[in-house]
């Protein structure tokens, strides 16, 4: 019998297409966001490194709901990728293309996606074997034209573009064939955080799933 590989972090992105970037103040308000976003149809959550609590509501949220697919963003430093391991993140997320974090990612097994805003980085980020990048900030980058631009040079690069990136325009990156999913933070504000306002978190990340669904044309053997 022929072992069927294990989808790659690329593939299991495209699954979902957009991935909610948020920063919590405890593990329960971890938790019960990504119960909500999972609730609307996006069992993803990118958990940055912004608050003190993202390393407890990582782990918070690996036990409680094991079929979400949690990141650990803004990894800066060697500690940050330490506290993302420990804590069980299935991937990890930088805004910046830093070797030191990268090779410290890859040596603990971590599937990493660093960020990148011209041709020389994506290079760099091929000499440690990675093709799947966020691009960062996108809109301010250069956006849906740069994505079309490093498409040809680079056919193997793919991304995860996040920055500038909303509701009105999240279906033209999708459309894309080099873009796997769009980062964002518009689907979990920290209004409605502070508000405990779940149903619509739920509302937009059911919105989120349709625009998925509709516009992107990332394909792989497993959709």
């Amino acid at each position: 019998m022929t072992a069927i590989a294990a989808p790659s972090l690329a593939e299991r992105l495209a699954l979902r297409g957009v991935v909610p970037v948020v920063a919590v103040e405890s593990a329960r308000e971890g938790v019960q966001l990504a119960a909500a976003l999972a609730a609307g149809g996006l069992p993803v959550i990118e958990v940055t490194f912004r608050t003190a609590a993202a390393a407890a509501a990582i782990a918070a949220i690996t036990n409680e709901l094991p079929d979400v697919l949690v990141g650990a963003g803004t990894l800066l430093r060697l500690a940050d990728v330490s506290a993302a391991v420990d804590a069980g993140a299935h991937f990890g997320v930088a805004p910046g293309l830093n070797p030191e974090v990268v090779a410290a990612a890859l040596g603990a097994a971590l599937p990493f996606i660093p960020g990148v805003a011209t041709a020389s980085e994506v290079e760099r980020g091929f000499g440690f074997g990675l093709d799947l990048f966020k691009l960062f900030p996108a809109e301010p980058s250069g956006g849906i034209a740069l994505l079309k631009a490093l498409a040809g040079p680079y056919p193997t690069a793919r991304f995860m573009p996040t920055g500038g990136i909303g509701p009105d325009n999240v279906g033209e990156y999708l459309a894309l064939d080099n873009v796997v999913a769009c980062g964002g933070s518009w689907l979990a504000s920290r209004s409605l955080l502070d508000a405990h306002d779940y149903a619509e978190i739920t509302r937009r990340a059911a919105v989120a799933a349709g625009a998925a669904i509709e516009h992107s044309t990332w394909k792989d053997e497993s959709r």
